[in-house]
């Protein structure tokens, strides 16, 4: 966060209410807003290189580098050349300083675009031409069309009637449908007259800056009167103005106190469990390197005592005997020597694999959705590793695992269900087939061709003009809060904002009843070609408590009737005792649909009495502009009307399901994922869309329903479960307890369970599960069930579920979701996958892999994910080895050389053997590696199990790579120092000299850390070959090149090595000697992984195995079973739009210009031509097309015509 960001923040906290006077700069400053100007920048040419140096010293790796140069600089403690460890240490934070470089110069053109923006501000009684950053609160500003809003405004007048401006979020939200705002009346009529504007001294008092982009509260005071502000009359920063030519509006919040701004916080920056866990070795490891060198220096204590003077004839002491001195300057001696266990480039290189596998996910062709042209995104390129190890996915139902596209299925009306076909003789239902004949709505030329009916008996019961009927496309063409655009005579496309309610009016539209257009007061449609016209007297809006939304209307002939549609359970509780035996056939048409994974609404209308209406709209005009308790208010008023209905049918909507969701499903439970769906849907839809998805079977041992109203019934229900699943469970034995783990939480441990179950749990019944009393309880029920389903929940809920996993299982979670509703889940999970669907880009924005369909995410985790992790484990193993071993050669050899902290290697070895000798082939591991190709990782989902188990990389894995690195840096001193102990060269001269045997020693070393990288690799590219004979021909050429004469002669001093590498490696005996250590050191473990893979083969060799055998032929191809159910579950309510429309379209927000009355069309009566409003094309998430598709690649299977494979290999 900027400084502007944090000195908002510090100053949020105080002030309690925002006051700004309309055209008073003076008394505006008075109060020391925040400029407009904002800055997201950390740096500028004076303060980088310290504030950046500050920084990345403030990691712990780069600090105990610094100290180790400082201790190099000590002539009396360092034996190295502080080159050694400065040319390490200034390559990472180069490189470390240029990324930071790049980022922030980025930052700076960003801000300074954004700043140097151009907006006409009132000043002095004229508009002038000002910069963004020029900008302060309190201004009145003129915005044009397209532009962007400045600051955060209250829209004072605009271009449009009744004061309205069309503006897009896509920058807030994501989403890309326009909204509408309205401003005061009062405002409004100034329109854009500079002198009234330019006079106009209303002060605004209102909340202070804050986050909330959806609410706003405030009042204005003008002339001693008050007016209400609410969010409807706020444009926001980062909007842009559509549609309209031009608006003013009055500066509220400018820069970082802006809702954009304040909505550009910190995330919670999230760590993988190789990152936990490199944290707890590198601890380790330093304690093992006091350790060592306090060995080291009590070993020079001694021998200065006891040899060392023995030595004074060449050595001569400053005194009698300073052995304790001299082992104290020893223990830092040997702390820069033996530093290389903790390697300075071992971050960077994660860094450099991390970014390259992220470029794989963005890279990978079979994780792009062609035809939305979208790409898979790794948003992140620190949790790569982390999709290996996934054991829990949390996911939305809606959206994510449904296509959130609705098409009118079947209904109910007057209790007769419509939508089946049925066979003319034998009376049986058919399936319905491409082939099949649809409806002909030729009848009706404003009909959608595009939407497809089967049961003809519908359109005839229309035809026959039957009451009941009328009245339930009646409905349906009124209680909505669609908005029309007729882009040419009877082309009229719908814009909703739920895809429910688009497929609802379409099936009016096309069953005869259109809805044409609408204003703030009336509504317009076509009924069988007579257009009519209503007027619209309110619109009780819908909201998750209400789960229900009616409009009152006023028909042409006077009669004022309420319409009401919403869930059944919601619904039934307030229809008129007259409905009961319509009610018995409606719920078993609900039932009937349930089996087919609809969603339903139910349907109910009220005639009112004019003077009970009068009074009632009374009291509605008062509660809706009542500054206190609104909203409470209005909900008692409409309690009060939404009585005594009258049942007219039900609908049944159906909800397709993403491309092979199911067989992602599949795949992934064969990896042993364990699958939870959240979904704010009812228990019956999401039950329904489970079976669907093949997460719930009819196979399955039992499926327990957990929906209990009270915390005593919630516990008995889970422990009911728990009892039929594990009856001689006890009762205390589930959890390590916390005496053990000190102050670290309980831990829930996996429980063995016969057979299969299904746990659904409702949002009630879960508020008491998820309190700390009983979370536990649930989350032991939950742990021992194959599939988990919480309906009804709420953000916050999901958020709670995902935090009770992470807080007791040591397992990594993964969220997926597409809606704003899923952005607290997707935060609270170690991975969070966001789906770019028909409900914005919020969840897209808050995580961190993102990509079209959640069939791609077996892709990521079997294939990127596994990589990812085998590779990052692969390869820190191998950098721990090679280090290690370099290291422990030192620690040997300081027992022959008096603990004297000599180096066993020259110098230049030393500095170069990270950075060039050893870097690039471990870095070619760490970004090709694979045991297996793609098709086999997805062929075997089993493969997936060792990352849960974190097989790979784990303590005891660091511990065997240790002791690995012991044995070898034994054979690599002690074979060398054996073999040139009475060995001469060729010429007769002795061979046993220290720079001989430096030069052996690193030779062998190079040798035997390439061979291990070959013993390690299963997959060999180009790449990795030019990476290990490259570096192998550069240790050769830089050898031979340090020890020459010509480099000695021009310094001497640096290259003191002068001919040792031709005299050495020209040897026989030496690479002999070079052979017996390479062999020594590879013979164990080619041996213990020989032994190993015959005697207990892991599940990577037995695929392995396969592969060899296969020899890679192309696999048969899957057969393909269809899912054959029935159930009488029912489904869930069809509604999904958000709140508050309703008020909007009331107050005339979502109109455009009207147009004049459109001709004749066909045989229809003259009708009115729709608003023109501005979203071309048809709603989002909306498509009318057939309910019957053939399964391909991208086709739209629905949840009765789902296919999985089913695969026969098994281990």
């Amino acid at each position: 966060m900027s400084f502007f960001g944090l000195d908002c923040v510090s100053r949020k906290e105080t002030e309690v209410e925002r006051r700004l006077r309309a055209n008073d700069r003076d008394y505006n400053l008075s109060f020391k807003y925040a400029t407009n100007a904002i800055k997201t920048s950390k740096y500028n040419f004076f303060t980088f290189l310290p504030m950046n140096l500050f920084e990345q010293f403030q990691r712990i790796a780069n600090a105990y580098f610094l100290i180790l140069l400082i201790l190099q600089v000590i002539p009396a403690i360092s034996s190295l050349s502080w080159f050694t460890t400065v040319l390490p240490l200034v390559l990472v934070l180069s490189v470390t300083a240029v990324k930071d470089a790049t980022d922030d110069i980025n930052r700076h053109r960003s801000d300074k675009h954004v700043n140097n923006r151009k907006v006409d501000v009132l000043i002095d009684g004229e508009l002038r031409s000002e910069k963004w950053m020029n900008v302060r609160v309190g201004d009145i500003i003129k915005l044009e069309n397209n532009q962007f809003v400045t600051a955060d405004l209250l829209l004072l007048s605009s271009s449009e009637p009744l004061n309205l401006v069309y503006i897009e979020t896509a920058e807030l939200d994501g989403e890309t449908n326009l909204k509408v705002k309205q401003a005061l009346t009062l405002t409004g009529d100034m329109g854009d007259n500079i002198q009234a504007l330019a006079a106009f001294n209303g002060e605004v008092c209102c909340e202070p800056p804050n986050n909330r982009l959806d609410r706003f509260t405030g009042t204005l005071t003008h002339a001693g009167q008050k007016y209400a502000l609410d969010n409807q009359k706020i444009l926001l920063r980062g909007c842009t103005l559509r549609n309209t030519d031009w608006c003013f509006g009055l500066v509220l919040f400018a820069g970082p106190e802006t809702k954009l701004m304040q909505n550009c916080g910190r995330t919670k920056f999230k760590r993988t469990r190789i990152d936990h866990l490199m944290n707890v070795l590198v601890l380790c490891i330093f304690v093992v390197l006091v350790v060592m060198c306090v060995i080291l220096a009590i070993g020079n204590g001694i021998w200065e005592h006891q040899e060392g003077s023995k030595f004074t004839a060449f050595l001569p002491r400053e005194g009698e005997d300073n052995a304790a001195f001299s082992a104290f300057l020893t223990f830092w001696s040997y702390i820069i020597i033996l530093n290389t266990v903790v390697p300075i480039s071992l971050y960077v290189s994660m860094e450099f694999i991390r970014l390259g596998n992220s470029y794989y996910i963005n890279w990978d062709r079979k994780m792009y959705h062609a035809r939305s042209d979208t790409p898979a995104e790794a948003r992140t390129t620190t949790l790569n590793e982390e999709l290996g190890q996934i054991k829990y996915i949390f996911s939305d139902k809606t959206g994510t695992l449904t296509q959130n596209i609705m098409t009118f299925n079947r209904c109910s009306i007057n209790g007769k269900s419509y939508g089946d076909v049925l066979c003319h003789r034998t009376g049986q239902r058919l399936e319905i087939t491409e082939d099949m004949q649809s409806v002909d709505f030729s009848f009706n030329p404003l009909a959608d061709p595009k939407f497809h009916f089967y049961d003809h008996s519908l359109v005839e019961a229309v035809k026959l003009e039957d009451p009941e009927v009328q009245s339930f496309f009646r409905l349906l063409a009124l209680c909505h809060t669609v908005m029309a655009e007729e882009k040419s005579e009877g082309d009229l496309s719908y814009q909703a904002q739920s895809p429910d309610e688009g497929a609802l009016v379409t099936a009016a539209r096309n069953f005869g009843f259109v809805f044409r257009s609408r204003t703030p007061e009336s509504i317009t449609i076509v009924e069988m070609g007579v257009q009519k016209t209503y007027k619209l007297l309110a619109i009780l809006d819908f909201n998750n408590v209400r789960k229900r939304m009616s409009v009152i209307v006023r028909s042409p002939e006077g009669k004022v009737t309420l319409y009401c549609k919403g869930a059944d359970t919601i619904l039934y509780e307030r229809l008129d005792q007259s409905c009961s035996k319509l009610m018995e056939v409606t719920t078993e048409h609900l039932n009937e649909f349930a089996g087919e994974g609809l969603r339903t609404l139910a349907l109910a209308y009220k005639d009112l009495d004019e003077q009970f209406f009068t009074e009632w709209k009374q009291r509605h005009q008062e509660a809706s502009t009542a500054l206190e308790d609104r909203e409470e208010k209005l909900d008692q008023l409409y309690e009060e009307i939404e009585r005594d209905l009258l049942l007219l049918g039900a609908t049944a909507i159906e909800d397709k399901l993403q491309d092979g969701v199911a067989q992602t499903i599949e795949q992934l439970a064969k990896a042993d994922i364990k699958i939870w769906v959240l979904t704010g849907d009812k228990q019956e839809t999401a039950e329904n869309i489970g079976y669907s998805c093949n997460m719930l079977r009819e196979e399955m041992n039992d499926i327990f329903i957990v929906s209990a109203t009270t915390p005593e019934g919630v516990r008995q229900e889970l422990r009911d479960a728990q009892n039929k699943m594990c009856p001689d469970m006890e009762p205390d034995v589930f959890f390590i307890p916390e005496t053990i783990l000190g102050n670290q939480p309980k831990v829930v441990q996996d429980e063995s369970v016969n057979g299969e179950y299904g746990l659904v749990i409702n949002g009630h019944s879960l508020v008491y599960a998820l309190e700390s009393s009983m979370e536990l309880e649930f989350l032991r029920t939950a742990c021992m069930c194959k599939t988990v389903i919480c309906c009804r929940v709420t953000p916050l809920q999901k958020a709670q579920v995902v935090e009770l996993v992470k807080k007791y299982k040591k397992a990594v979670t993964l969220a997926v979701g597409d809606g704003a509703n899923d952005v607290s889940m997707i935060k609270a999970a170690h991975i969070g996958v966001g789906i770019s669907g028909q409900e914005g880009m919020q969840a897209v924005l808050s995580s961190d892999f993102s990509f079209a369909q959640f069939r791609f995410l077996q892709h990521l985790l079997l294939v990127h994910g596994r990589w990812s992790y085998l590779r990052m484990c692969k390869f820190l193993r191998y950098f721990f080895y090679k280090n290690f071993t370099f290291t422990f050669v030192h620690f040997w050899y300081a027992f022959f050389c008096g603990f004297s902290a000599q180096t066993v290697y020259d110098e230049w070895f030393i500095t170069l053997y990270n950075l060039v000798y050893t870097a690039l082939p471990v870095l070619g591991m760490g970004l090709f590696e694979q045991d297996v190709n793609e098709r086999w990782s997805l062929e075997y989902p089993q493969l997936y199990t060792p990352g849960q188990r974190n097989l790979y990389f784990c303590k005891k894995t660091f511990m065997r790579c240790a002791l690995h690195s012991g044995y070898s840096s034994l054979i690599l001193f002690f074979i060398p120092y054996a073999s040139i102990h009475s060995t001469v060269r060729r010429d007769g001269r002795q061979l046993a000299d220290y720079q001989s045997f430096a030069v052996i020693a690193q030779t062998c070393l190079i040798f035997t850390v390439f061979i291990q990288l070959a013993l390690d690799m299963s997959f060999w590219t180009m790449v990795n070959h030019i990476f290990v004979w490259g570096s192998l021909i550069m240790y050769f050429a830089l050898t031979f090149i340090t020890y020459s004469d010509g480099m000695y002669s021009i310094f001497s001093p640096a290259f003191s090595f002068i001919g040792t590498a031709r005299n050495s490696l020209s040897q026989p005996s030496v690479w002999l000697t070079i052979l017996l250590t390479s062999i020594l050191c590879a013979l164990p473990v080619v041996a213990y992984r020989f032994l190993l893979t015959q005697l207990s083969p892991t599940i990577n060799d037995k695929v392995k195995y396969k592969v060899r055998r296969a020899k890679l032929e192309p696999p048969p191809r899957p057969r393909r079973t269809r899912i054959t159910r029935t159930s009488t579950r029912r489904s869930g309510y069809a509604f999904s739009h958000a709140q508050g429309y309703g008020d909007l379209i009331t107050s005339g927000r979502f109109l455009r210009r009207q147009a004049p009355p459109a001709t004749r069309v066909g045989g229809f009566t003259p009708i009115g031509r729709s608003a023109g409003f501005s979203p071309t094309g048809r709603s989002a998430g909306y498509s009318p097309t057939g309910r019957v598709l053939n399964f391909k690649e991208e086709a739209e299977p629905t949840a009765l015509q789902m296919y999985r494979s089913v695969k026969n290999d098994s281990f």
